[in-house]
């Protein structure tokens, strides 16, 4: 299942990231898979969203998170984080908002893996 998850989250980075393949080559794509305590889920998720909502509206280089809960335990949340460039990441983990997700969620986070990956390949279909 969490393999899935991980296709999953591949397949929608390729759909959001266009098909200018020199722009993809510059962004920063990551997959952060967090396992979350059981019993702070709500908590957790509520800070995630106030944080992934707060950087993709207030900075220009974050282009999009997705985060998704395995069904089969929810306790366990892959994040796909897409940013315009190494620069745009940077900048993102200095900013008030994101200092404030890491003290919030601190003591909720179990186990943290950052994931670098590649996009391969891209296919969108156009809506008409």
């Amino acid at each position: 299942m969490k393999a899935n998850i991980t296709f999953v989250l591949c397949i929608m980075a390729s759909l959001i990231c266009g098909s200018a393949g020199a722009q993809q080559t510059k962004q920063v794509v990551r997959l952060a898979k967090i396992q979350v305590d059981p019993a702070q889920l709500e908590s957790y998720k509520a800070a995630l969203k106030e944080g992934i909502e707060t950087a993709v509206r207030l900075e220009p280089g974050v282009l999009t998170y997705y985060a998704v809960a395995d069904k089969s335990d929810p306790t366990h949340i892959t994040i796909l984080e897409i940013y315009a460039d190494s620069a745009a990441y940077q900048s993102h983990i200095e900013t008030p908002h994101f200092k404030k997700y890491k003290n919030a969620v601190k003591d909720m986070v179990k186990s943290l893996d950052l994931v670098d990956v590649d996009l391969i390949a891209v296919a969108t279909k156009q809506n008409k």
